[in-house]
C-alpha cells in the first residue's frame, strides 16, 4: 500500500463549500463524530497476485496471474466480518480493486474480473458477499479503490501518456460508477494516495461529481474535496498516531501553489476540522507487500493480539481511529490463527474495560475520582465532548498516594479518547486539572483503570 501524497494532494480552494465559515470556533458535525465513535475499524486486503506471489511483478503487466490462477476454494466474506466484529471493529472496508487492476466485482468496463475466474463457478461477485457480510455483522461497509496504480493498464508504475492517461481516467471512472451505484451507501471510501488533480490529466473533478450523485455521505480517506467528510492520514503504516494530535488543521500550499489538506498532527487553532485514520497491516512491514497482502510460510510475522492492543492504545488512546489490515489467504479465509488472534484482542478490549476502576464527567478545571479504599491503577483514560470542539490545550493528573500529591500523567490533546499508561500506582484519589483551555473545557469521561491482563 502505497501514499502518493506529493502528487495526488488533495485541493481545498475549489470547493467553496468544503466547511463551514471560518469562525473561532470550529466544530464537527454529527456525522464526524459518529465515525470518531467506531474507533476501530479494518481494511480487507485480496488481489489475484496472491496467487503468484514469486512471479509477479507490478510494473510488469505481463507477469499479471492468469483469470484461472484466482481459485480460493473456501471463499467465506461471513468469516472475514465475523473475525473483523470479534476484535472489536465497527466498519470494514474491502480491496475492491487493488494495485494489479484485477476487480472482486463483475466489472463492465474490462474482462480482468473475479466473474471470469474459477472463484464459485466464476459467477461471485466478492463485493457484493462482502456488503451482505457488513449488513449481517452490523459493520458499516466502505470500499477501496486506488485511482492511481493498476498493473493492467499500466499506470502509476511505469510512465503514460498524456492520451493513456486519459483512457485509463475513463476506466476508472466507469468503475467507480459500478461500484457507488450498485452496492448501496458506503460508510467510508478509501483512495490510497489520493486523486489527481492534474488539470490536464487528472480525474478529480470527475471523481466528485460521482460522489455528489451516489455517494454524499461517504467519508474520503485521501479523497477529493467533499462537504466536510474528509479524513486524512498520520504519515505511517504502524498503528502509531504522533501525539499531541488534533483534529483541527490549517491548509498548507503545495508545491503547484494550490491549498491542500495537511497529514500532520493538526493545530489546536487550525481553521477546519479533519479526522485522521491510523493503518496498519496484521502482519509486520519485513511481510510480503509490507505485510497488507497474504504470503505463505510468514506466520511468524502476524501481530500477536498483545501488539494489537499496543496500536489501538498508539491510534484510538492519542484521538485517531485505528484500521487494522486483514490479509486474505489463497483459501479465500482470513487464516484462522490471525483470526484468533483478533478474537482474543477484542477479548482484551472487554476485559480492559470492565477493568475501569472509577470514572466522571463534568465542565470544571478540576475533576476527582475518589475511592473507599486505597486502589491500585495503572491507565488513565480522558474524553472530550467532541459536540464542543476540542478545547483543552494542557492538563495533568494527580493521585493521591501515602498522603501527597503526585503527577502521574499529562499532556496537551485530548479530542475524542487519550488514553495514557502509567507506572502502576496506589491511590486514594485521582484527581484531572485542566491547565489551559480555550473556552469551558466538557470532559465527557475521566477514568482510571487497572487492566493486567
Amino acid at each position: 500500500m502505497r501514499k502518493f501524497i506529493t502528487i495526488c494532494t488533495l485541493l481545498l480552494g475549489v470547493a467553496a463549500n468544503l466547511f463551514a465559515k471560518t469562525t473561532t470556533t470550529v466544530l464537527p458535525n454529527s456525522r464526524q463524530i459518529e465515525w470518531s465513535d467506531q474507533e476501530i475499524g479494518v481494511i480487507i486486503h485480496l488481489d489475484i497476485n496472491i496467487f503468484a506471489p514469486e512471479t509477479f511483478d507490478y510494473a510488469k503487466k505481463e507477469t499479471l496471474p492468469p483469470l484461472s490462477a484466482f481459485s480460493p476454494s473456501r471463499l467465506n466474506t461471513d468469516q472475514w466480518i465475523e473475525s473483523a466484529q470479534k476484535a472489536g471493529a465497527k466498519y470494514a472496508v474491502l480491496t475492491a480493486k487493488h494495485g494489479t487492476g484485477f476487480c472482486l466485482w463483475k466489472t463492465k468496463v474490462h474482462d480482468y474480473h473475479v466473474g471470469n475466474s474459477p472463484a464459485k463457478g466464476g459467477g461471485n461477485d466478492i463485493v457484493a458477499d462482502f456488503i451482505k457480510s457488513c449488513k449481517k455483522y452490523g459493520l458499516k461497509p466502505g470500499l477501496y479503490y486506488n485511482t492511481n496504480m493498476n498493473t493492467y493498464y499500466q499506470a502509476g508504475y511505469v510512465k503514460m501518456s498524456d492520451e493513456d492517461r486519459l483512457k485509463f481516467n475513463e476506466a476508472v471512472y466507469l468503475q467507480l460508477k459500478e461500484l457507488w451505484s450498485e452496492y448501496g451507501e458506503l460508510f467510508e471510501i478509501w483512495f490510497d494516495g489520493g486523486v489527481m488533480s492534474d488539470r490536464k490529466v487528472g480525474i478529480k473533478d470527475r471523481v466528485m461529481r460521482l460522489l455528489k450523485d451516489y455517494q454524499p455521505n461517504a467519508f474520503l480517506f485521501n479523497g477529493p474535496i467533499g462537504d466536510n467528510n474528509i479524513l486524512r492520514w498520520v504519515k505511517n503504516e504502524d498503528g502509531r498516531t504522533p501525539y499531541p494530535f488534533w483534529n483541527r488543521i490549517n491548509p498548507i500550499t503545495n508545491g503547484a501553489g494550490e491549498a491542500a489538506i495537511d497529514d500532520g498532527s493538526g493545530d489546536p487553532s487550525g481553521n477546519y476540522w479533519v479526522g485522521a485514520e491510523a493503518d496498519f497491516p496484521n502482519r509486520n512491514k519485513s511481510a510480503w507487500n509490507g505485510g497488507w497482502l497474504w504470503r505463505a510460510g510468514e506466520e511468524d510475522k502476524v501481530f500477536s493480539a498483545n501488539d494489537l492492543l499496543n496500536r489501538y492504545y498508539t491510534s484510538v488512546g492519542r484521538n485517531t481511529n485505528v484500521l487494522i489490515g486483514m490479509a486474505i489467504d489463497t483459501s479465500g479465509l482470513f487464516p484462522l490463527r490471525d483470526a484468533k488472534i483478533f478474537e482474543d484482542f477484542g477479548n482484551k478490549l472487554k476485559i480492559r474495560e470492565k477493568s475501569k476502576i472509577a470514572s466522571s464527567k463534568g465542565s470544571e478545571n478540576n475533576l476527582e475520582l475518589k475511592f473507599k479504599h486505597e486502589q491500585p491503577i495503572n491507565q488513565i483514560e480522558i474524553e472530550e465532548d467532541l459536540n464542543y470542539g476540542e478545547r483543552i490545550r494542557k492538563y495533568t493528573v494527580e493521585a493521591l498516594t501515602d498522603g501527597q500529591w503526585k503527577i502521574i500523567a499529562e499532556g496537551s490533546s485530548i479530542g475524542h479518547k487519550r488514553i495514557q499508561l502509567i507506572d502502576q500506582v496506589t491511590v486514594s484519589t485521582v484527581r484531572l486539572k485542566i491547565i489551559k483551555s480555550d473556552k469551558k473545557p466538557s470532559i465527557k469521561s475521566f477514568s482510571a483503570y487497572y487492566y493486567t491482563n
